[in-house]
């Protein structure tokens, strides 16, 4: 061949291999890989054990984990507004201020998770009947969800405090604690669950013992660095309100997309134990690998936050094309390794055939989902560490009107568990390109310590 045919060739895969932003995104991106791997670990360590007690349990494991997301995620902002807010003061200079920022974070936590466990145990009932599943399936998932709460206020703790380290360039810290918290909640599943036959409230209480665990983690490392910094870890009004003000348009961005997952998950469990049990499952790998691939996310939230802080703006947009083409590339890796692994799953989750016919079906979809997952991903955590959160809000809200049509189309034409995997499909087409024209744009390019 042509030696000059080879030569564009390997320009390409010499700038691909030295990227100049690469150290920094890896640095960052790798330790965050291996935290946001162990949280969704938590659901799939419960659902490897719970499936083998049966098909109901895992079914009401499905429908109350997914409840239980919904409302804990609500409030994410505590994380990636705490991130964005926290390197924004760091690329400034101010780590002190970036600090007091962290603590503030974890007060207003405090107060919304007291809330939702205050809430949410009286109305499990009302929020389990709401997905449609069995009468069956729908028992397990009241009394899930009724003990899993009492692990939420740990569970946005633990968000506020990954928020504050990602923000100070740490993910070393969140990944130690995410990784012993995920082991520790495995073995106490196995023992509650199949040691002491405490069937799906035995799931339940080993994953609320191993969250608390990570809340107190967190807080004595935050309390270690206040106290270095001089700052006292009591309550500040101001600061407590400006943070939950700063999350409002997060907050609306988190409730569409919680809607697409609630209203996905309300549909296949409609369409029978068999078809949300398959979903299930299937929707915990797409977890795993979307919050993997959202590892460089969280990098693009710390990277960004940290260079417009500083009034780099040609650093923000250089890493930013830097972390789009990781997020494509390890999407097509990914997507390769759920094929490969595909015939092997339904056996891993001890799947009944009509449940393994409908899985293997939905990871074909998955997989080929991955290297747009990859793109969408990363430049949610780009625009969210610039601190455009109302263009989020509203494309969030474009978006998932735009599932609600094809969402609406699999109801109506009684379409199956495929057919609604293709609607979710539709939805993340539709978040590519609202992400990607603002991307494009200089808008989102705000300089200074506060946007």
């Amino acid at each position: 061949m042509d030696p000059a045919a080879l030569a564009p060739r390997h320009r390409l895969r010499a700038k691909f291999r030295r990227g100049p932003h690469d150290a920094e995104i890896l640095r960052l991106a790798i330790p965050a890989f291996g935290a946001l791997v162990a949280e969704p670990l938590f659901l799939l360590g419960d659902s490897a054990i719970v499936g083998r007690i049966g098909t109901v349990p895992l079914g009401g494991l499905g429908v109350a984990s997914q409840a239980l997301t919904t409302l804990v995620s609500i409030s994410i902002f505590l994380a990636y507004g705490t991130t964005a807010a926290v390197a924004r003061q760091l690329g400034a200079g101010n780590r002190r201020a970036a600090i007091q920022l962290g603590i503030d974070g974890l007060w207003l936590a405090a107060g919304i998770g007291a809330t939702v466990l205050a809430a949410g145990i009286p109305l499990a009932p009302l929020i389990v009947h709401a997905f449609g599943a069995s009468a069956a399936v729908t028992a397990g998932a009241i009394t899930y969800l009724r003990i899993s709460l009492l692990g939420a206020p740990a569970m946005l703790a633990v968000l506020a405090g990954t928020g504050v380290l990602r923000g100070l360039q740490d993910t070393r810290t969140p990944l130690a604690v995410a990784v012993c918290a995920s082991a520790g909640n495995i073995v106490l599943n196995a023992i509650f669950v199949l040691g002491l036959g405490w069937g799906l409230a035995g799931s339940a209480w080993g994953t609320v013992v191993a969250q608390n665990a990570a809340a107190l983690a967190y807080l004595a490392v935050v309390a270690r660095g206040a106290r270095r910094a001089g700052l006292a870890l009591r309550p500040d009004g101001p600061g407590v309100r400006g943070a939950a003000t700063a999350g409002a348009s997060l907050v609306l961005r988190t409730l569409s997309l919680q809607v697409v997952l609630v209203v996905t998950t309300a549909l296949a469990a409609r369409m029978g134990n068999a078809a949300i049990a398959a979903h299930q499952i299937a929707f915990r790998v797409w977890t795993l690998l979307a919050l993997a691939l959202d590892a460089i996310a969280i990098a693009g939230q710390a990277i960004t936050g940290k260079y417009l802080g500083a009034g780099d703006v040609a650093g923000a947009r250089s890493a930013t094309a830097r972390m789009i083409a990781w997020g494509a590339g390890y999407g097509v890796v990914f997507g390769a390794l759920i094929l490969a692994a595909r015939p092997f799953l339904p056996g891993l989750f001890a799947a009944a055939p009509p449940v393994a016919g409908l899985l293997l079906d939905v990871l074909l979809i998955v997989a080929l989902l991955q290297p747009v997952a990859g793109v969408v991903f990363v430049l949610d955590g780009v625009l969210i560490g610039a601190g455009d959160q109302d263009y989020l809000a509203l494309a969030g809200i474009v978006t998932a009107a735009v599932f609600g049509v094809a969402a609406a189309c699999v109801h109506v034409l009684h379409g199956g568990l495929v057919a609604l995997w293709l609607a979710f499909s539709v939805w993340l087409a539709a978040r590519f390109v609202t992400l990607t024209l603002r991307a494009r744009g200089s808008a989102w390019l705000v300089t200074g310590a506060v946007r």
